[in-house]
């Protein structure tokens, strides 16, 4: 017997092996079936899909035996790793001078014939194979070995997924961990924000009931600008937390809810102060999903198409159906429109459309992104179509909660 010598690459090849975090893991059918696939092709008894670690074989899909794991040593498959992009194929290992003394061979097992296809990484370091055995001599046919060499590419194909998918966690992790800190960043400086610009406010109206007749009209209109200036970031600094707040809403559990009953709240909320009707669907849901959530983007797109408007009476239209266990909903309005070039971006965070809506308040480019964050949340998607000074349409939908 011949052991085999280690690969040049060997270190780089066991931190690609121990990067997919397969060794011990639990049986998976997908690598079963490829095994399996590989012994009825070939029309040998046993087929392994065998990973080499620092010094076993180790076997995540084994068909046709019950053999346990097995010192790398006497392995057959730490041979066939030497050449990556070569199937080696041992007809009888009575006749090859490094197997003709192996245990696997003479005694327990009596391993007669071995075909092992490299399974290779995403780098190209071989860190297991395919592999076939039998205990008589044996021989593939060319399309035994085709096949044999395309279903070790597939093995590699699903190592390459379970890499990516690794990966992704791990990403997904990181970006979950810098939220939170953002979140906490946010609701902190929001709060420590909150207390001062109401002490501004309420500076600016004392100093100007107390000494608005020593001031002349430059004065008044400073005290003026500081309070509507404070107003605009304090309204500012609650859109921010709501945004980072939102999936919070998505807490509370899920309840039915009558659609206009609702819809109403949310207008008496608003305090319409100007000439508007708002025609509300004229069949009546009743809708089972967050509520919380589901208010929350009513509010936002209602109260865009108020403030968005330069019409001297706003009319809203609400629709709303239920099929194939959704709600379809559009809030219709004839306001001053988006811009089609903007459209795409309209619901990126602090993504601005207009300069100031029609009381001339400046937005913040938050309230889309929001809104957009808590209907995928919902299970659905939202979409705009609009036409300069003719209106904007929202249809967005919302999964049914089970």
């Amino acid at each position: 017997m011949i052991e085999a010598l280690q690969p040049e690459n060997e270190i780089s090849r066991i931190t690609s092996l121990h990067d997919l975090q397969i060794l011990n893991s639990e049986p998976e059918e997908k690598y079963d079936n490829i095994a399996q696939l590989a012994s009825y092709i070939c029309d040998v008894p046993v087929s392994l899909i065998t990973l080499l670690a620092e010094d076993k074989n180790w076997f995540k899909a084994k068909s046709g035996t019950d053999m346990c794991d097995s010192d790398r040593n006497i392995s057959f498959c730490s041979h066939a790793i030497l050449q990556p992009d070569e199937l080696m194929e041992i007809p009888d290992t009575l006749l090859d001078a490094r197997f003709v003394n192996n245990p696997l061979v003479t005694t327990g097992s009596k391993i007669r014939f071995y075909a092992g296809m490299p399974i290779k990484s995403n780098i190209g370091e071989a860190v297991g194979t395919l592999c076939l055995l039998d205990t008589e001599p044996h021989s593939l046919n060319e399309k035994q070995k085709t096949a044999l060499i395309a279903l070790a590419r597939q093995v590699e194909s699903l190592f390459e997924l379970r890499r990516q998918n690794i990966a992704l966690k791990k990403v997904k992790k990181e970006l979950g961990t810098k939220n939170n800190l953002l979140k906490e960043f946010a609701g902190t400086v929001s709060h420590d924000m909150k207390m001062p610009l109401a002490n501004m406010i309420i500076t600016s109206d004392l100093l100007k009931a107390k000494y608005g007749n020593l001031l002349d009209d430059t004065g008044l209109s400073y005290l003026t600008y500081l309070k509507q200036s404070s107003f605009r970031l304090s309204n500012y600094i609650t859109d921010i937390l709501n945004h980072y707040e939102s999936d919070t809403l998505l807490d509370s559990h899920t309840e039915d809810f009558d659609l206009q009953d609702v819809l109403e709240q949310i207008i008496d909320l608003l305090n319409i102060k100007y000439d508007c009707e708002i025609n509300l669907p004229e069949d009546n849901l009743t809708v089972h999903c967050n509520r919380a959530a589901f208010q929350q983007i009513f509010f936002n797109l209602i109260g865009n198409s108020l403030k968005y408007n330069n019409q001297e009476k706003i009319i809203i239209d609400v629709t709303s159906i239920e099929k194939n266990g959704y709600y379809h909903f559009s809030i219709t309005d004839n306001g001053i429109g988006i811009p089609e070039n903007k459209q795409e971006a309209i619901f990126e965070l602090f993504t601005i459309v207009e300069e100031a809506d029609r009381s001339g308040n400046r937005g913040n480019g938050i309230g889309l992104s929001t809104v957009q964050k808590l209907v995928h949340n919902l299970g659905g998607e939202i979409s705009v179509k609009s036409k300069i000074n003719k209106g904007t349409t929202f249809n967005f939908t919302i999964k049914r909660a089970l």
